[in-house]
């Protein structure tokens, strides 16, 4: 029988765990998946945004160690480098990167696109990615083990008003695969993960409170990737298990991508009220 060293190869006991917008959402639920493990997770939020009491109190009902919860504006370079410094200060190297920040623009006419608005949305949605890594490579020496960016079905698939985040997630996605090859012979894993929607607060608050109900009425539940999903995949490619895994872009997508067109429509017709 398999022990759990087996299971799990990589010992993530005390080892620093970084989640950028880690607060909520996929970011938290990331966060108490590699709490379990015994890391050491460091949380950023942007100002305000977070009721550390109830975020603690979460990691304990997890029996993982006490997050270490960080205000920090990931487009803000000097922020980034001060997250790093205490990290260097804690854990003296970071072991896992996870770039989760994402922000931009919601546009709801071509008109709406801008200049201003597309460099906002890379500062947030794109940058963050390589800037954390820079300075986790100058601060500490050595660039994480393991580094994941949480990108979305934007760069693939028209989503209304989501101009902006999808070119971000877009430019996210191509770095990574460049600096993949770019640092082939450094101890770095670097990945990404394109979910299908998740039922969060920042889902709402990009499509509508409408959104939700009328995808699972047309889709069905499997069409929403839960935050838990999106955790356990992100320990996977950081378990030591798939360290052979880099430069990828992983679809979560319950196999709904295979299904998603007008003959699954036509065969549920009856179901649907689509019928002619």
């Amino acid at each position: 029988m398999a022990d759990a060293t087996t299971i799990f190869p990589n010992d993530l006991n005390g080892k620093a765990v970084l989640i950028t917008g880690g607060t909520k959402g996929i970011g938290l639920a990331t966060g108490l998946s590699f709490g379990a493990r015994g890391a050491r997770v460091y949380l950023t939020h942007r100002w305000g945004s977070a009721d550390e009491d109830e975020l603690r109190a979460k990691f304990k009902e997890v029996g993982a160690p006490e997050p270490v919860i960080l205000e920090a504006d990931a487009s803000n370079d000097e922020d980034t480098e001060a997250v790093m410094q205490r990290i260097k200060a804690d854990c003296d190297t970071l072991e896992v990167l996870i770039s989760n920040v994402s922000f931009a623009h919601i546009s709801k006419h071509h008109s709406d696109l801008s200049k201003k608005g597309l460099k906002r949305s890379l500062n947030y949605s794109a940058w963050p990615f390589v800037g954390y890594l820079q300075q986790a490579k100058l601060v500490t020496g050595r660039f994480p083990r393991y580094a994941v960016g949480m990108s979305s079905r934007g760069p693939e698939y028209f989503l209304p008003g989501y101009d902006f985040i999808a070119v971000s997630k877009a430019v996210m996605e191509t770095f990574m695969i460049y600096m993949t090859a770019e640092l082939a012979s450094e101890d770095v894993r670097i990945n990404v993960i394109r979910a299908n929607p998740v039922d969060t607060e920042s889902l709402e608050a990009t499509f509508g409170p409408d959104f939700v109900p009328f995808c699972k009425k047309f889709y069905g539940d499997q069409f929403f990737v839960s935050p838990d999903e999106v955790a356990q995949a992100t320990l996977g490619l950081c378990s030591g298990l798939m360290d052979g895994v880099k430069g990828q872009i992983l679809l979560l997508d319950n196999a709904c991508g295979f299904g998603d067109n007008v003959v699954r429509m036509f065969t549920d017709r009856e179901r649907l009220g689509l019928t002619i």
